[in-house]
């Protein structure tokens, strides 16, 4: 199957530029930042939200004052990595609050989760009890972050 793309002239790269600084600017400020009026920025929008370039809008919490600032990423062996092994090792990944991504990975290891928690006790507490009994899962390596440099999204 190959995948669907979609063209992007200069101008829907600078509108996503500004989207993905300010989620929430008017389409009037957008336009102006962009360059062009209210009603083609209104238009490509619309029609980058059709096509999937732009899957949603979101609010980005602070984890600190949240107390979600522990961070692990955690390598994951599967037992078995049959089609049917992945299907059941991602829908029980889904039912995971803790589990803020989770990549398959072409290498030593089968996937790449990032979980975040309040602290190392409920880290082990997640890893004991949630990741460690998925399906399929032979072991697991934790790395804990010590500093996020980087951590929302992409600009395009």
């Amino acid at each position: 199957m190959a995948e669907r793309t979609v063209d992007l002239d200069v101008f829907d790269t600078k509108i996503l530029d500004v989207l993905a600084v300010d989620g929430r600017i008017s389409v009037t400020a957008l336009a102006q930042k962009v360059g062009l009026s209210k009603s083609p920025v209104q238009a490509r929008l619309k029609r980058l939200e059709e096509n999937g370039v732009i899957r949603g809008y979101r609010a980005l919490f602070d984890p600190i004052l949240l107390r979600r600032d522990h961070v692990a990423f955690v390598e994951v062996k599967l037992t078995d990595t049959r089609e049917s092994a992945l299907d059941a090792f991602n829908a029980a990944v889904l039912k995971v609050g803790e589990i803020e991504q989770c990549h398959m990975i072409a290498g030593s290891f089968d996937y790449l989760l990032k979980v975040r928690t309040s602290t190392m006790a409920a880290y082990r507490a997640v890893l004991a009890e949630r990741i460690s009994t998925l399906p399929y899962v032979a072991n697991t390596s934790t790395y804990v972050a010590m500093q996020a440099v980087k951590e929302e999204g992409f600009a395009a």
